[in-house]
């Protein structure tokens, strides 16, 4: 990942435009994408199984437009190391949430001191990483 932001922020910088290298990181991975289902060995579900999947399932790409989007604006800002230590902090601690209540079909984990005192280490490290 940190690879990944390096070069879309080199790409961004180029062309002046955080979206326009967002847009060029997606359409490579969708051309990436496109050729490994066409080599890939399990078929595609009927037509009709998408219009039963819920409308939130679809907006995994979009979440992950708001990441790399995000990326690309801060890494030339606060750089890849800063960036990546919050990313993780957050991530832990929003794993963390949605697995003590269960949320998006998760398997439930409820939280305990061993994780809150982990977190707080996170969020620790995290602050001597940023820190100045």
């Amino acid at each position: 990942m940190s690879i990944q932001a390096g070069v879309n922020s080199q790409l961004r910088s180029i062309l002046n435009n955080p979206l326009l290298a967002a847009f060029i990181s997606f359409i490579t991975g969708t051309a990436a994408l496109i050729i490994m289902l066409l080599f890939s060995k399990k078929g595609l579900p009927l037509w009709e199984v998408y219009s039963g999947i819920s409308w939130y399932k679809y907006t995994g790409g979009l979440l992950g437009v708001i990441v790399v989007v995000s990326v690309i604006l801060s890494v030339p800002q606060i750089g890849a190391a800063n960036m990546f230590v919050l990313i993780i902090a957050g991530q832990l601690l929003t794993a963390v949430i949605l697995d003590h209540y269960g949320f998006l079909g998760m398997k439930t984990n409820t939280i305990n001191l061993q994780k809150v005192i982990g977190i707080v280490f996170l969020i620790a490290g995290a602050y001597l990483v940023n820190k100045k």
